[in-house]
């Protein structure tokens, strides 16, 4: 029996059925660790005596039938942005390289109770700054596929840590596609929830109205099942929404005849790789074999999400980052003279490049005399995208598209252009502006044999119809079932 073929879904019930134990389960990935993460370098921080204690724990309480849920004893790998209790969380930053956080994000506490086991910290851009996973200060992933190749960012750590069985499943973020787009890159599956669906408390922040953490998952039940767990209000999260119970898994349906996809015109035209095009395109070809009805339909603000993103998020950017100056936790540079000096030196020695990029553009932003020329600006044009959204969701149940207009790019390359990494996310970072979900799953693999991503976009609160659509997929595909050989 290799456990690692297993999705997070069977292997909790393998472990229920007694078949094999939480400890099978963390000892079975732990191998796959020590063999591959030196090359691959999915994670920051490892959690391995506390992994143990933690699968031990939980298999006395299947054992004594007072956990029963599908996560229980099955073992989950966490980004390094989202606080664990006296675990390290870096944010793959310099500026908080020791930081233990003394409490714990509302979603690790729902995984813990649910029977999840903490593997370790996941690496990723810093303060998921990037769409590569390469400003991380502890070097870049590589993508399981190719390792040549980045793994997407800024949860690539995630998604290379699943694409290469060094985790059964994992929690990432998405601020603009960081989720999706890793996903997309490393054949895995991806999904941004939407935004107030999942407590953002112990997420370290980014973009604030753009953050929503999410799962990285083999395949869509598995992502349901983590969405089970982990939503629901949150009393130290505003923004958190009151739901009712949540029962993705359990509504899963292959079932999607007279469903209406709607497939924006604007996403298939310049700039979109002849592979991504075609094997998308299939997407569309599966999803109407199986019933559902697929139309063209515009998408007139497609030129103006780039711009009114990183205006948006540079300037929340600018923000949140300043609570880092070396006064209450994390680094401290060692020689300045005086308070000023020391705000100074510590966040011009503990922030790196692409950071400190964004901070400076975010408080341009909101300087007297830009503020409405382009902050008050990008948020009419933000409001604007919703509105159109909420057009298209009038008359369709989802939106299939591209996750990203290339497979994943050589490592050094989208450094080298920063603004090809920037419009590298030009088919995710709508869904954040007007706050959907959205779901990337594999469907196929371009000439070179690296992974492309199909993206399903739902409107808000409208999870269960992309889920169902990509569970409907992936009934009649294998593309999720497949996965590297790392060497």
């Amino acid at each position: 029996m290799d456990i690692m073929h297993f999705t997070a879904v069977t292997l909790g019930e393998a472990i229920r059925r007694k078949e094999l134990t939480a400890v099978d389960a963390v000892k079975a990935v732990w191998k796959e660790i020590q063999a591959k993460n030196p090359a691959i370098n999915a994670y920051i921080t490892l959690n391995e005596e506390e992994a143990y204690k933690q699968a031990e724990n939980v298999q006395k309480q299947i054992d004594a039938g007072t956990l029963s849920s599908p996560l229980a004893g099955v073992p989950i790998a966490i980004k390094d942005n989202i606080c664990t209790k006296d675990l390290r969380t870096t944010c793959a930053s310099k500026i908080l390289g020791d930081f233990e956080p003394p409490y714990e994000a509302t979603v690790i506490q729902k995984l813990k109770a649910a029977g999840a086991i903490i593997l370790g910290k996941l690496n990723m851009d810093e303060f998921a700054m990037g769409s590569t996973t390469e400003t991380s200060y502890y070097g870049a992933t590589k993508n399981p596929w190719n390792q040549s190749k980045v793994p997407g960012g800024s949860s690539g750590g995630a998604a290379a840590a699943v694409a290469a069985n060094m985790a059964v499943c994992a929690l990432g973020s998405d601020t603009g596609g960081s989720i999706r787009q890793p996903a997309s890159y490393c054949g895995v599956t991806g999904l941004k929830p939407t935004y107030g669906t999942v407590s953002r408390y112990g997420l370290i922040a980014y973009a604030s109205s753009l953050d929503q953490i999410g799962p990285l998952a083999k395949d869509v039940r598995d992502c349901a099942a983590i969405l089970d767990c982990i939503c629901g209000s949150d009393p130290y999260d505003g923004t958190s929404l009151h739901l009712p119970k949540a029962e993705y898994a359990a509504n899963l349906s292959k079932d999607i005849k007279g469903m209406r996809v709607a497939l924006p015109v604007q996403c298939f035209e310049k700039g979109l790789s002849e592979d991504v095009k075609s094997r998308v395109l299939a997407v569309a070809q599966n999803l109407k074999e199986q019933g559902a009805i697929v139309e063209e339909v515009p998408l007139p603000f497609l030129d103006y999400v780039i711009p009114t993103y990183y205006i948006i998020a540079a300037a929340e950017a600018s923000s949140n980052l300043s609570r880092f100056d070396g006064v209450k936790y994390g680094f401290r540079a060692k020689d300045y003279d005086g308070l000023t000096e020391m705000y100074s030196a510590t966040r011009s020695e503990g922030f790196g490049a692409e950071v400190k990029k964004r901070i400076l553009l975010g408080t341009f932003v909101l300087s007297s005399g830009y503020y409405d020329a382009y902050y008050r600006k990008a948020l009419q044009v933000k409001a604007f995208i919703k509105q159109h959204f909420d057009q298209i969701f009038e008359k369709y149940d989802a939106i299939l598209s591209p996750v990203a207009p290339t497979t994943a790019p050589k490592l050094g390359e989208s450094l080298a252009d920063p603004l090809k990494m920037y419009l590298s996310d030009v088919y995710t970072v709508s869904v954040n502006l007007a706050g959907l979900p959205g779901l990337s799953v594999p469907c196929g693999f371009d000439r070179d044999g690296m992974p492309v991503g199909a993206q399903l976009i739902g409107a808000a609160l409208g999870e269960q119809k992309i889920l169902n659509l990509g569970y409907a997929y992936q009934s009649t595909t294998d593309f999720h079932t497949m996965f590297p050989e790392v060497k």
